[in-house]
């Protein structure tokens, strides 16, 4: 198989996950190479993303690396057996790279949970006021990519659609419930389309309010996306350079740790809905 230039996130997550269990398993690539019929080269290039692994490699890895796990084996065989192409392979060449990579952690995820501190949930954004939120960007974007921005960022809600509909739970902090994106007109009906979104089964929102005082983390926005077994869960955090992920245990442990604090001292369903509600009408 020919080797890639540039791997995706999940490519190379694929890739970690097959050095995870060699390394577990106290084994060298020289002998997994040998396993394979490769030269030890290509086995690196496999578990850096670079190179694809067939679902058969995987499972020859696995069962040689004696990895009882079965329901992990099926997901990383999974994950090798999956080459669909995704609705958000029309954006590549169009857009970095990093918001394709988002786009398909949600798209294979089982659940999202998230927390945001400044800007109201990327998920469940309306048109004007994703378009304010990427017009602030410094320097300024083309108005050509912030459309494109705009329009990628609106079909990732097919994640909450649907047959498929994943189970999405939202932390608001009240600063971004107040903050006007786009002024008075697009922040009111945003908080109106929150409240008429949580009304479905699959998405939940609450609002952790000022007088809770301090928070965990330092105001980053998370992604934590849950994949098919706990071990390919995923962190996703915001940065001025883009994306960022991680899915080191010690990491997944603290986020998990911080979203799990979040809904201990947030509003409940019923007041976070009614508070965004108030806010609205205050606009």
């Amino acid at each position: 198989m020919p080797t890639r230039a540039t791997p995706t996130e999940r490519q190379k997550r694929l890739g970690a996950e097959l050095r995870k269990m060699r390394t577990a398993a106290d084994a060298t690539t020289e002998y997994a190479a040998g396993l394979l019929g490769l030269d030890r080269t290509k086995v690196s290039n496999m578990e850096s993303g670079v190179r694809a692994a067939s679902p058969e490699r995987v499972r020859i890895l696995a069962s040689n690396y004696e990895c009882a796990d079965t329901a992990y084996i099926d997901a990383v065989v999974g994950m090798a057996a999956n080459r669909a192409r995704g609705w958000w392979e029309q954006y590549r060449g169009s857009l970095p790279q990093g918001l394709l990579d988002v786009a398909e952690l949600e798209w294979n995820s089982t659940r999202l949970r998230t927390m945001q501190t400044v800007h109201l949930p990327g998920l469940l954004h309306l048109s004007d006021y994703a378009r304010a939120v990427f017009d602030s960007a410094i320097p300024p974007l083309p108005q050509s990519e912030v459309e494109l921005r705009v329009a990628h960022r609106l079909m990732r809600q097919q994640v909450l659609e649907g047959e498929g509909a994943r189970e999405y739970v939202g932390y608001v902090h009240e600063a971004a419930v107040r903050m006007q994106f786009g002024g008075r007109r697009a922040t009111r009906a945003q908080l109106a389309y929150l409240c008429e979104a949580t009304e479905r089964p699959n998405i939940t929102l609450r609002v952790l309010k000022v007088d809770a005082g301090a928070f965990p983390g330092a105001g980053h926005a998370v992604l934590y996306a849950h994949g098919a077994v706990p071990q390919l869960d995923t962190v996703q955090l915001d940065s001025a350079h883009g994306p960022e992920f991680t899915h080191a245990e010690a990491q997944l442990s603290k986020y998990d740790a911080h979203l799990r604090w979040m809904d201990e001292r947030t509003l409940d369903e019923t007041a976070s809905r009614d508070f965004m509600h108030d806010i609205a009408r205050q606009l």
